[in-house]
């Protein structure tokens, strides 16, 4: 698929296989999202990092600078799967959630 652009404005999309690709290529073009998946630390569980992600996509353009705010948290265990993790990163609404569970260890039971 090829955009066409003058002036930061779409002038043609070519190439598509169905209409949903004009959508999905004008979305693309105007405001890029993702899904962002990571890993957070977390204090007091049975694994020293719990994976994450954004509920819904968020803009492109924020991915590095919400990565810097992500490596500053940290989460206290336990942690259930679907928890958030962080309410509206960046200013965008989305929270961050975990994907998995990880259980609290006793600190007076590790080696």
């Amino acid at each position: 698929m090829t955009i066409q652009s003058k002036d930061g404005k779409i002038t043609s999309i070519i190439g598509n296989a169905c209409p949903k690709g004009i959508k999905y290529a004008e979305e693309e073009f105007i405001n890029p999202l993702r899904i962002l998946p990571t890993t957070v630390k977390v204090i007091g569980g049975e694994l020293p990092l719990v994976s994450v992600k954004t509920e819904k996509a968020i803009p492109k353009r924020l991915l590095l600078k919400a990565m810097v705010e992500i490596a500053e948290i940290e989460v206290k265990a336990p942690v259930k799967i679907g928890q958030a993790i962080k309410d509206d990163l960046m200013g965008t609404g989305v929270s961050l959630v975990a994907t998995r569970n990880i259980k609290r260890v006793d600190s007076n039971l590790r080696s």
